[in-house]
């Protein structure tokens, strides 16, 4: 499956065929939400993840973005795939965020130590101090098997997603 990257970014984030990083972040609700989690092991299938960085909570291009996933979230959310967003926010800004906004999904937080797993990701944006908007669509094995990063005003077509993890 391929890597789309749109043009003018900064950082063009981590590629197709190589293992995620793994990570521990706190969700909106403070619960701790590890990668690993949802790997297939001995006794466990694991699910895909669709991995969505975006700038910021209650902006307008991020909150359409996260509203569009949330309008389509059986697809996202399922016995196979697993939505996780992270921004750099404080689990405090993102529980209203989504509590404002209807978002079922888990918003992990990348707040301390500040955009950590976003540098992982190859997706920090240091001048502005958030993540730029990175989607990684994972294996059930912990591959990243597509992604697509786009300047922060840049907003993700949620489609792609779909046919992404079609191919999987």
């Amino acid at each position: 499956m391929g890597t789309g990257t749109a043009a003018g970014t900064g950082p063009a984030g981590i590629g197709a065929g190589v293992r995620a990083p793994d990570f521990t972040l706190k969700d909106n609700h403070g619960r701790t939400v590890r990668l690993s989690d949802f790997r297939a092991g001995p006794d466990d299938d694991g699910r895909n993840v669709v991995l969505v960085f975006y700038p910021f909570a209650f902006t307008g291009v991020c909150t359409g973005e996260l509203g569009a996933l949330r309008d389509e979230l059986p697809t996202f959310v399922n016995d196979d795939t697993q939505l996780l967003a992270v921004s750099t926010d404080s689990i405090h800004t993102l529980r209203i965020f989504a509590d404002q906004e209807g978002l079922e999904y888990p918003l992990l937080s990348d707040f301390w130590p500040h955009g950590q797993t976003s540098r992982a990701y190859g997706i920090f944006d240091e001048d502005k101090g958030c993540a730029l908007r990175g989607t990684f669509v994972i294996d059930r094995t912990g591959v990243v098997r597509w992604t697509v990063v786009n300047d922060l005003s840049d907003a993700r077509d949620v489609g792609e997603y779909v046919k992404a993890l079609a191919a999987l």
